[in-house]
């Protein structure tokens, strides 16, 4: 492949990326405590959309401060191993291997 032809893939191949990162602001997770007495929604961009908590966690401070921390930390970990997930896709869909550059597009 010519060094143009190279370089026009490149910008094509970001463009999606573009695309697809705006996509993933769309794409909503939702996760919850084990008893379910506390739900988060979130997009595969890491944007929180919705808390929705019992109200019989606000008796207990610690516990609430706790739900929240392992809710959302979940939330989280799936948010990302989507992101990646599509970004990765998006980025090796086209584009020619290339020593060095595994990671450009992380």
């Amino acid at each position: 492949m010519d060094l143009m032809g190279m370089m026009g893939k490149l910008k094509e191949t970001q463009q999606k990326i573009e695309d697809t990162k705006k996509r993933l602001d769309t794409v909503l997770i939702d996760e919850e405590s084990a008893d379910g007495l506390l739900k988060i929604t979130i997009t595969a961009s890491r944007n929180i959309k919705t808390i929705s908590i019992d109200d019989s966690l606000f008796e207990d401070k610690e516990q609430l401060e706790d739900y929240l921390i392992v809710t959302l930390n979940k939330a989280i970990e799936k948010a990302t191993r989507v992101n990646e997930r599509e970004i990765d896709a998006v980025a090796r869909m086209d584009m020619p291997t290339i020593p060095g550059m595994d990671n450009l597009f992380k």
